[in-house]
């Protein structure tokens, strides 16, 4: 493109090649941004026509990241993720003494850590087998200092929360007073890059995570220890589509509340911890099942059930509401 413009302009003094030679390198630049910036607005509106799929079923919303659920009947929607007030997903994490996240991948028990929050949605407690009550005062932590963590390897705004939830996490993961820390993320919007706007708090890819209970279904009929949905960590579960027919969702309705298809979900050895348990499968199901049909080749060797959505218009879902897809 620029020996292209040098040679329309040859036949002028240098200076003035120069001028018009930049005018057009810029005119070039601008049409180019205003194409990406047409392209992503075309992207991001929802469609007119939408098809009904089914309702939504459960609800699902994780504080500590690789720790339980609460189960919930509604819930608000950010582009963050689920939240009701102070209760959002994955707005925690326990993390080493450097700052780095820990997750059940390396200490499996971490799923049976039970979240629960006041009825004001302003204080957490935690229980875990063998170990006392905790109760984290979420609204304090909001002017608490700020110190830098990482997940997957990106730099996250963090506040700490606490020698007693240090020691609490310490205790139970490591059977000693110190070597981990319980951190929170104060902030309303996503400071990650990883997928934009839709990476989420301490999300492993998006804000949000759909399910299909047939899908489940049709797993259970390959594998002998049946599993539930909680098996795979989703936000919502939708019932009433047919088995893996969320794959071709790029657009999903749950009531008035729409978010955007992302990617699928690549599942990992996480889905071989029994949540009810704590332990993990010792032939590594149902993962070996999955992969034996539920491969995408140009993604590797993980398998894909489920898929990751990011928030584009509406404030809030509950258990009942219609599902659409387009």
């Amino acid at each position: 493109m620029f020996s292209k413009l040098v040679d329309e302009f040859g036949g002028l003094p240098a200076g003035r090649q120069a001028v018009l030679v930049a005018a057009g390198v810029g005119g070039v630049v601008l049409l180019s941004v205003g194409g990406y910036l047409l392209k992503r607005r075309i992207d991001n509106t929802p469609p007119k026509q939408w098809r009904k799929a089914g309702e939504l079923a459960e609800i699902y919303v994780y504080p500590i990241k690789s720790c339980g659920p609460l189960v919930m009947q509604q819930i608000g929607c950010s582009s963050l993720g689920p939240r009701q007030h102070l209760l959002r997903d994955r707005i925690f994490m326990v993390t080493n003494e450097d700052g780095k996240f820990v997750t059940a991948r390396m200490k499996p028990k971490m799923v049976l850590v039970e979240p629960r929050f006041d009825e004001r949605f302003e204080t957490m407690i935690l229980n875990a087998p063998g170990m006392p009550e905790l109760r984290i005062d979420v609204a304090r932590l909001a002017d608490g200092a700020i110190t830098d963590s990482t997940v997957w390897g990106e730099q996250v705004p963090t506040v700490d929360c606490g020698d007693e939830a240090a020691r609490w996490f310490s205790s139970y993961l490591l059977d000693k007073p110190v070597g981990y820390r319980l951190r929170y993320n104060p902030r309303d919007q996503t400071t990650r890059r990883k997928n934009g706007d839709d990476t989420g708090s301490f999300h492993d890819e998006t804000s949000y995570m759909l399910f299909n209970e047939a899908s489940v279904a049709d797993l259970n009929k390959r594998i002998e220890n049946k599993v539930t949905a909680l098996q795979f960590r989703p936000n919502f579960v939708v019932r009433g589509p047919e088995a893996y027919a969320e794959d071709r969702w790029r657009w999903v309705r749950i009531g008035e509340t729409v978010f955007r298809y992302e990617m699928p979900c690549l599942r990992c050895i996480f889905t071989t911890i029994d949540p009810a348990s704590g332990v993990a499968h010792p032939d590594k199901e149902p993962l070996r099942t999955l992969k034996q049909y539920r491969q995408i080749p140009s993604l590797g060797e993980s398998p894909a059930l489920g898929i990751h959505l990011g928030l584009r218009r509406g404030a809030s879902v509950k258990v009942g509401d219609p599902v659409y897809y387009a």
